[in-house]
């Protein structure tokens, strides 16, 4: 943890949107930590932000990144895209074990949270990764430490498949901390894949990729892991959903706060639609796939009525080469954190959600259902995470403005309505007005467990 003894920061005059309500207030910042909030403070600070007209969110946390470090880092890395993601708001991530080597000790762990300590912009925190033959290792997480542990019950990026019975029981049974799942079926996609090569030989077009890990594959695995935890108690959470009928698994008759079984939902599937496909091709082949847009609606009402708990990105850069490869040899993800919190602030302005369902999507949430200490709210006492937007000022994406390393995104060309003009990361102000002040400001995240 950079516990750097930061400059005290007053923040004036800013619309408040924090746990339900939206109000005009001021708030000082000092030693890393919310001192004071009132609707007018009349104190001394060393520096001090003008916020009238400008919205302060608590900063957004992401529980489903891949930033591609160590091994894969020609594709991303911790430092670049902490950056991008703190450019756009999110001041916390929680990345994916499929690096190289695949985190499956605490050692390797270890070894990432080292990294991130010395290179990353944003909080972060690490998955702990499950193979067919990693018990042991598995059952030394220590769930105040560490978000959780990483489940690919379907093949994605690298070779982290557990798709035996035996072994799923047997994790879901011991698992000392929540379980993140990755649900797709692999015998219905590898069946789907040899029907469609069984017509078109090679030939296939990504337009085929929601036919291929079709909503029957998502479905068939989310609903198997979900009789896991409920016959076991274990305390799961189904990552990326992506089809109607996914949705029914979950409900909303209880607080998030006691829910056993939560669920995710990512910026890709509630923008894309299969439609999309003719236009935007392996730029969001993403598995799981981008389905019908009757899925997409389905679950962003899932999102609107809290049976989908949080919204998260899965950001998963890959190269310009890789990604302009033939379908069947690109690989699947995308850039994302950069401009997820503009996403959502876009469908505010069609009137499709709510700036306080947007806080609590993507900062409450996810530090309810992690039980992250002292983030994810505009409190007094807690960590000083936030992030300033201006509702009204356009900004477009272009080559030239993406911090990804990858240097592309799904989003190029278009138009937001909002813009990210300062974000707080643990007290200390990284990124005002277009322009990093600060470098290796992120706390590793404890949970309160």
């Amino acid at each position: 943890m950079n516990l750097i003894k930061s400059p005290s920061i007053l923040i004036k005059a800013a619309t408040i949107v924090n746990e339900g309500q939206c109000f005009v207030g001021d708030m000082l910042i000092k030693d890393g930590f919310i001192e004071l909030l009132a609707p007018e403070l009349n104190v001394l600070a060393d520096e001090e932000i003008c916020a009238e007209g400008l919205y302060l969110f608590p900063g957004c946390i992401d529980d489903q990144v891949h930033f591609r470090e160590p091994g894969l880092t020609h594709k991303a890395d911790i430092y670049t895209e902490s950056r991008a993601a703190v450019s756009g708001g999110i001041t916390s991530f929680m990345e994916m074990p499929n690096t190289i080597p695949n985190t499956l000790t605490q050692q390797l762990l270890e070894d990432k949270y080292q990294i991130a300590s010395e290179r990353s912009l944003a909080n972060y925190s690490f998955f702990m990764g499950v193979s067919h033959d990693n018990l042991g290792e598995l059952l030394n997480t220590d769930p105040k430490q560490v978000c959780g542990i990483k489940i690919f019950m379907g093949s994605s990026t690298g070779n982290m498949l557990v798709n035996r019975e035996d072994v799923l029981e047997t994790i879901f049974k011991n698992a000392p901390t929540l379980i993140a799942t990755h649900c797709e079926d692999e015998t219905t996609i590898k069946t789907n894949l040899e029907y469609f090569k069984s017509i078109y030989g090679n030939q296939l077009k990504p337009e085929m990729h929601p036919l291929i890990r079709s909503a029957e594959a998502c479905y068939k695995s989310s609903s198997f892991a979900v009789q896991l935890a409920r016959k076991y108690h274990t305390r799961l959470h189904v990552l990326h959903i992506s089809t109607g009928i996914e949705t029914e698994l979950f409900d909303n008759s209880a607080p998030l706060s006691e829910k056993q079984i939560t669920s995710e939902a990512c910026i890709h599937h509630l923008w894309f639609s299969d439609a999309d496909y003719r236009e935007k091709g392996n730029w969001i082949k993403w598995n799981p796939a981008i389905k019908s847009a009757q899925d997409r609606e389905a679950v962003f009402q899932a999102v609107l009525d809290d049976r989908i708990d949080v919204i998260a990105t899965d950001h998963a850069p890959h190269t310009i080469e890789e990604k302009s490869q033939p379908y069947l040899q690109v690989p699947s993800g995308g850039p994302l954190v950069q401009h997820a919190l503009l996403a959502m602030l876009d469908f505010y302005h069609q009137g499709k959600i709510s700036l306080e369902k947007i806080v609590e999507k993507m900062a409450h949430n996810p530090a309810i259902c992690f039980k992250v200490n002292k983030r994810g709210f505009i409190r007094e006492g807690y960590w000083a995470d936030l992030v300033l937007v201006d509702l009204h000022r356009p900004w477009q994406v272009t080559r030239a403005n993406i911090l990804s390393k990858c240097a592309w995104s799904p989003f190029e060309g278009h138009l937001f309505q909002s813009t990210v003009t300062h974000t707080i990361v643990s007290g200390q102000l990284v990124w005002k007005e277009g322009v990093f002040c600060n470098q290796n400001t992120g706390c590793r995240l404890l949970f309160d467990r």
